[in-house]
């Protein structure tokens, strides 16, 4: 078995990501071009939180509304902080692949931010890009 699996090799490296101050539509839309199910929300080179599709269908700010009509209007009245997963768990671009499963598991996140050592934003690891490391293991 290769014992040699790190996060970098399996990690999605052409990031798309967005900003706090980005309406809910704006980030929607990006996710829809770009076909992807969540992003890294940064200022200026730092990451700050994380967005998927879910926090769009249905954010935390809406659970304090009455009107049930809401809860699925992507518009321009919310950015993106107020809905982002704020200071996300993330892993190291050199962690094994086995941490990263494991938060997966444990957590039933779909994505997870990737850091180098000096805290920078170099990628990003989904649930898709596990399948590829699965897919490795599987006898041909």
């Amino acid at each position: 078995m290769n014992t040699s699996m790190n996060v970098s090799k399996y990690m999605t490296q052409k990031l798309i990501t967005a900003t706090p101050d980005m309406t809910v539509k704006q980030a929607f839309l990006l996710m829809r071009t770009h076909r992807v199910r969540h992003i890294p929300v940064v200022e200026g080179e730092k990451l700050v939180g994380i967005i998927s599709d879910r926090d769009l269908r249905r954010p935390r700010w809406a659970d304090t509304l009455d009107d049930w009509t809401t809860y699925y209007n992507v518009d321009d009245t919310h950015t993106v902080a107020d809905v982002m997963t704020k200071t996300p768990e993330t892993v190291k671009a050199s962690d094994d692949i086995r941490k990263a499963v494991k938060i997966f598991r444990e957590q039933r996140y779909g994505a997870l931010p990737v850091l180098n050592r000096d805290q920078e934003l170099v990628g990003i690891l989904s649930a898709q890009d596990l399948l590829v490391a699965l897919e490795e293991l599987l006898p041909k």
